[in-house]
């Protein structure tokens, strides 16, 4: 059986970290962040920071993780070697047909958003709509003919899109102190927190920087094609870990210097680029914005579409022979790659449905941009625990300390989620007399997705014949 070749350095992993980090989330969800807080800026530089020490905490887990587990799927082999094959199995499946795909469709549309804010189309228009779907077929061409421009395209966009963000960063600060943007933002509050307190819109604006940090993970997935995997790969999940965390606070506080808040959180946080740049100058950097969001497409692509290859090397799931090949011209997965496509195209169809329209799915409509991604924090649970009964040889920090901040960061990560998606929407229906629970459908059409990994749990063995 072919396998992967070995072609990635250190700087293409930091830059896959980097990279798939960040991209549209920072800058969609500010305005998210802003919503949830009613405009309270201290309060949302507080969900930035927690939700970015939750992230430096479980890479620095993944990254103790990494220097002892190494086989073709980082997060995957994690979880095989702490919790078993079955486990890692069943982590694997959620995450080829629900994390990446779910993620990877929604950066779909984000990027074909902002490229069509450029020619004024709206946000759910039929232009949008069909320049999305195009980005996803070119992604996966990208990365199922040549994984190495994939990986270059990988690097260049995480340097592209650190400009926009550290130009609002530092000019965006220095004019909001010069006018007194800042520090009007800083001292006033727009409207009361989502939910009618500042505890439940803290849950909320966590939940919402919750999309704009995930994807660091996904670095892990090129662990069988990362040069001595064993040192690298810790070295920028946390590296990377930190550059995001920085960029993202110093980006949130020069936005607030470019515009008020009010303005913000009606129109979204390019309206700040507008302001201080000029119309020009922030067409220029909606731009830069754009490239933005494909590079982290790109990332978010390269591990949906190793995906079923990662299970099917295991001998799991469905035809393991065929989803194990590799192309021996592009040395890259094309079957497992095409599902990846696959699957990313229905959730990419089913956020624009659920999130985008009236609610084409009923009670069904939840927000697929956040949910799936508290999900994996709830798996990683079950793995921190197990290493801490197994590595026995380790150290008290390494082995009991570590593991133990992660689980209650990954803990507090599904409880803001059930505050946020599940109680604070359920009162507000309750109060109107009807019911609204997102938690609670997304939890079903989980369960069914991952019943039916029930089918094709059974291992297969001579994949390689």
């Amino acid at each position: 059986m072919e396998k992967l070749e070995r072609k990635f350095g250190l700087f293409t992993a930091i830059c896959m970290v980097v990279g798939t980090v960040i991209g549209s989330g920072v800058f969609f969800k500010a305005q998210n962040v802003l919503v949830a807080t009613g405009g309270n800026m201290p309060l949302g530089i507080a969900a930035w920071a927690i939700t970015g020490l939750i992230m430096i905490i479980c890479s620095a887990q993944f990254a103790v993780m990494a220097t002892k587990y190494e086989k073709c799927s980082g997060v995957v082999d994690y979880a095989e070697a702490t919790c078993g094959k079955t486990y890692g199995y069943y982590l694997a499946w959620f995450m080829v047909n629900i994390y990446y795909p779910a993620m990877t469709g929604v950066l779909a549309w984000v990027s074909a958003r902002y490229f069509g804010e450029l020619f004024g189309w709206s946000l759910v228009s039929a232009e949008v709509m069909a320049l999305a779907g195009f980005l996803l077929v070119v992604s996966y061409a990208l990365n199922a003919l040549s994984p190495k421009l994939a990986g270059k395209f990988q690097v260049s966009s995480t340097v592209i899109k650190l400009i926009p963000l550290s130009l609002m960063a530092i000019v965006g600060t220095i004019v909001g102190l010069v006018k007194g943007t800042l520090t009007d933002n800083f001292a006033n509050v727009v409207t009361e927190a989502v939910g009618g307190s500042v505890g439940s819109g803290l849950f909320a604006a966590v939940i919402a920087t919750v999309f704009a940090y995930e994807g660091w993970i996904v670095a892990t997935s090129i662990n069988a094609e990362l040069k001595n995997p064993k040192k690298n790969l810790p070295i920028a999940l946390v590296i990377g870990a930190f550059i995001v965390v920085v960029t993202y606070i110093l980006y949130y506080v020069g936005v607030a210097g470019g515009a008020s808040n009010a303005e913000i959180m009606e129109k979204g946080a390019t309206v700040a680029f507008s302001a201080i740049f000029g119309k020009v100058g922030g067409a220029i950097l909606s731009i830069f914005v754009v490239i933005s969001c494909l590079g982290t497409l790109n990332g978010l692509m390269v591990g949906a579409t190793r995906g079923m290859y990662a299970i099917a090397t295991r001998g799991f799931g469905p035809k393991p022979k065929m989803f194990s090949a590799i192309d021996k011209h592009t040395n890259m997965t094309n079957n497992s790659s095409v599902w990846g496509l696959l699957v990313s195209s229905a959730w990419c169809l089913y956020f624009y449905g659920a999130n985008l329209t009236s609610g084409w799915f009923g009670l069904f409509n939840f927000d697929s941009s956040e949910l799936p991604i508290v999900t994996i924090y709830a798996m990683y649970i079950p793995m921190f625990i197990a290493w801490m009964i197994k590595e026995k040889e380790l150290g008290v920090f390494k082995r009991f300390i570590l593991p133990s901040i992660s689980i209650v960061a990954c803990a507090f990560m599904v409880f803001a989620a059930v505050y946020a998606h599940g109680i604070t929407p359920f009162k507000a229906a309750a109060a109107e007399g009807r019911f609204s629970f997102p938690v609670l459908f997304y939890i079903i059409v989980f369960a069914v997705i991952m019943l039916c990994a029930v089918f094709f749990a059974k291992q297969k063995k001579n994949i390689e014949e």
